[in-house]
């Protein structure tokens, strides 16, 4: 939101009060207090009245500190609140003859003792501050207030974030309302919603208000970053780290780290699509027509109408198209497949939950005590309210009965149209704030009804805030069947990641329209190298053999590939978990003294080995950037020089898809499944390791267990592999290299490198090369 017409002015209707001194300072156990008014103290008579601002700074966890401000203290607040994890530290406070210093870990502020000005540091190096007419308390005509913050920006410094964007990547020049909403994939609207950005200066601000948080990224003021809430208080942190990894790291030890979705989700999910016409001989048909053509399928997914039109959400199937549910999904798996159905939290006027949940009082109420409805989606229909403990319970039993028949997981769709006037919750809410959070206890409410029976617990969600991360799968809305549509997807995705959401999903080919054969298979390569795919659409079938039989051919050599790269994957997985490392990550991310990587989102890595560069043309031509260094490209074998640019045309079959220099990329031996022992047979690649390097990796089976880890050295002409295993057997592929020979195994040449296999699964071996 912008209050000022210009630089000097203020808006028509909007006062600013701006700290004009730091009064008085002092130290309460572990929080720095600064009592600031708005007006310059020059005697006494100047402290009987006037706006005065409150600044505590605090210290939740290391490399972390809280900035909480208030106006006036005792308005009272309704909930809700993020769920934070905040240990607390206790910070190191100082003062030199200038200024009082707050230090937490790497990070430090410094407060003028004089005029309030507030500098964040990272060491000696400035990160970003709080100056001159930065911090506002804001009155507007009508009676409404607001708390408004401002922080520096350096020349060059480039804005992530803000949650799943599918506007430009650099946020810079944006304005950005924390307001969840369903306006497909091709607007400013956002179905995940998130108040953290990160900068490429390697720190990053969250704002902790669950409710709408307006950000102006150098547009109110074009040198800096701008957030206001309306009231009386603002709460945010400056989150610090060594480098962008470990502020996602110490951003998400804040708010949550993703739980690990079990193995089978990595796989492919078909789906009926939306609104076309099925019952179970036409889904048998779809599964056996994908196993004739040896395609590798791990979920099958039934849309919306599984249930009765108009009746959405009873969670009855449909009896009309699937007279018995229960036989066909035992007969669905037995073919190995796992089972999603689609849910929201609505439920129609027509369903036969709607008398028992209005009676009991589990849904939205207005002020007059009546059920909140209205006709948009479903007729009459009213919404889930999760604040009530005994309707969470309600909903998650009618879950429980699906999963009793043999459903394994659910698409919990929707969650972004709550309403925020004449609104009741059952635990009195402020309507405002529960917005967006509602999304929140909806998704953690289907994740904890599937872990409380020991299902391995995945949903596939559509709208999130912050700390929603922790209930993956999350899938990036409606998109369009084009190629601008996919690029979007992707830009989205990215911006998803850099806020700590570790696994992230689209609709392989497009939501909206139906894809033409050269968008779709286009689609099915970049679908199949993220960390989950999906075949999904609402007017047509997704299945590839409708499209052409080349398509067929283009789902199968990228189904097959994912299968290989699982044991690579999982490991990314495992890191998701315990670092909140994204799957998908922005190049600037892994590579943040390369200047070329900053703006580039239509590439990213997977995971921190294999850089994926989609095609987003008709012609197949491609544009992409390569770092320095000696990347092996694991289609073909072929090392490149990086460093710049390239530009190549590909087949449906190829793409850009390299291994890292310094790299081992583990790689196994199945292609056909997506779990199995991820140990067994498999193969390290070893991309050009740099005299003087070391590259290492862990291999991990679907139960979470370290199986395998290799580190491998190199020093002049010999490389040292040392590994620590379970026993099973494995082997490691030197890329570009000849050996002259080894120890303690075997060496087999190949066109582009040698394979070393040792004699046992654990020791130290040393392979000598030319």
């Amino acid at each position: 939101m912008k209050f000022l017409n210009g630089y000097w002015m203020s808006k028509e209707g909007y006062s600013l009060y701006y700290p004009s001194e730091a009064y008085r300072i002092e130290k309460s156990g572990d929080v720095l207090r600064i009592f600031a008014p708005c007006n310059q103290i020059n005697h006494r008579g100047d402290t009987l009245g006037g706006p005065a601002l409150t600044i505590e700074l605090s210290s939740p966890a290391e490399d972390v500190i809280r900035i909480s401000v208030y106006h006036y203290k005792g308005v009272k607040k309704a909930g809700p609140y993020f769920e934070l994890n905040t240990p607390g530290i206790s910070p190191s406070i100082s003062e030199d003859e200038d200024a009082v210093w707050f230090g937490s870990g790497q990070i430090k502020a410094r407060i003028d003792k004089k005029t309030y000005n507030i500098d964040y540091y990272r060491g000696d190096e400035r990160l970003t501050g709080s100056g001159w007419r930065h911090l506002a308390y804001i009155k507007h005509e009508s009676g409404q207030t607001y708390m408004r913050e401002q922080l520096d920006l350096d020349v060059g410094e480039c804005v992530y974030g803000l949650g799943e964007r599918f506007t430009p990547f650099v946020k810079n020049g944006q304005t950005v309302d924390i307001w969840n909403q369903d306006g497909g994939t091709c607007t400013e609207q956002s179905y995940k919603n998130i108040p953290f950005y990160i900068t490429n200066r390697g720190y990053g601000v969250f704002v902790n208000d669950p409710g709408l948080v307006s950000f102006e990224i150098c547009s109110e003021v074009v040198s800096r970053s701008q957030f206001s809430v309306e009231g009386e208080s603002l709460d945010y942190f400056i989150i610090g780290g060594s480098d962008c990894k470990e502020v996602i790291s110490n951003y998400t030890a804040l708010t949550g780290r993703p739980a690990i979705p079990p193995a089978w989700s990595f796989g492919l999910w078909l789906s009926t699509s939306f609104t076309t016409n099925y019952d179970e001989k036409t889904v048998t048909s779809f599964i056996n027509g994908m196993s004739k053509r040896r395609i590798p399928l791990s979920v099958f997914h039934f849309d919306c109408f599984w249930m009765k039109e108009f009746n959405w959400c009873d969670f009855i199937w449909d009896k009309d198209v699937f007279p018995d549910p229960k036989k066909m999904l035992s007969k669905l798996k037995e073919k190995g497949l796992h089972i999603c159905v689609w849910i929201n939290s609505y439920v129609s006027q027509e369903s036969v939950l709607f008398d028992e949940g209005m009676q009991k009082g589990y849904f939205i109420h207005k002020k007059n005590g009546s059920v909140w409805q209205w006709d948009m989606w479903q007729p009459g229909m009213a919404i889930v309210d999760f604040t009530n403990p005994d309707a969470c319970n309600w909903f998650s039993q009618k879950l429980l009965n699906l999963v009793d028949m043999g459903v394994d997981c659910f698409k919990t769709d929707f969650g972004e149209r709550i309403p925020t006037e004449d609104v009741v919750y059952y635990d009195g809410s402020d309507p405002v704030k529960m917005h967006n959070f509602y999304t929140y206890l909806y998704n953690r409410t289907v994740f904890d009804t599937l872990k409380q029976v020991g299902k391995e617990a995945v949903v596939f969600a559509r709208s999130a805030t912050a700390g929603s991360q922790k209930f993956p799968v999350h899938w990036g809305g409606d998109c369009t069947a084009d190629f601008s549509s996919m690029a979007e997807s992707l830009r989205g995705g990215l911006s998803l990641g850099l806020c700590g959401f570790g696994f992230w999903s689209h609709d392989i080919g497009g939501f909206e329209q139906t894809a033409t054969a050269d968008v779709y298979k286009r689609w099915l390569a970049f679908g199949m190298l993220s960390s989950h795919s999906r075949l999904h659409g609402s007017t047509g079938y997704r299945v590839p053999w409708l499209y052409d039989e080349e398509a067929v051919d283009v789902l199968r050599f990228f189904a097959n590939l994912k299968c290989r790269l699982m044991p690579y994957i999982y490991k990314t997985a495992i890191q998701a978990s315990q670092q909140g490392l994204p799957s998908a990550r922005a190049m600037f991310v892994e590579f943040p003294e390369d200047p070329a990587c900053t703006t580039l989102d239509r590439q990213y890595m997977l995971g921190d080995s294999l850089l994926v560069a989609p095609v987003f043309s008709k012609s197949g031509l491609v544009e992409y950037y390569l770092p320095l260094g000696e990347w092996y490209n694991l289609l073909t074998g072929e090392i490149v020089t990086g460093g710049s640019y390239r530009k190549e045309k590909h087949n449906y079959m190829s793409l850009p898809l390299f291994v890292r220099p310094g790299s081992l990329l583990a790689i196994g031996d199945n292609e056909e499944e997506t779990v199995y022992e991820y140990a067994q047979g498999v193969r390290l690649l070893l991309t050009p390791l740099a005299d003087g390097y070391e590259a290492s990796t862990s291999v991990y089976e679907k139960d979470g267990h370290e199986a395998l880890n290799v580190t491998v050295n190199r020093k002049e002409s010999d490389i040292t592999v040392i590994a620590e295993g379970d026993g099973k057997p494995w082997s490691i592929k030197l890329c570009g290299i000849t050996a002259k020979g080894c120890t303690g195994g075997t060496i087999e040449k190949e066109q582009d490198g040698i394979v070393f296999m040792p004699g046992n699964s654990t020791g130290s071996y040393t392979v000598r090369i030319l």
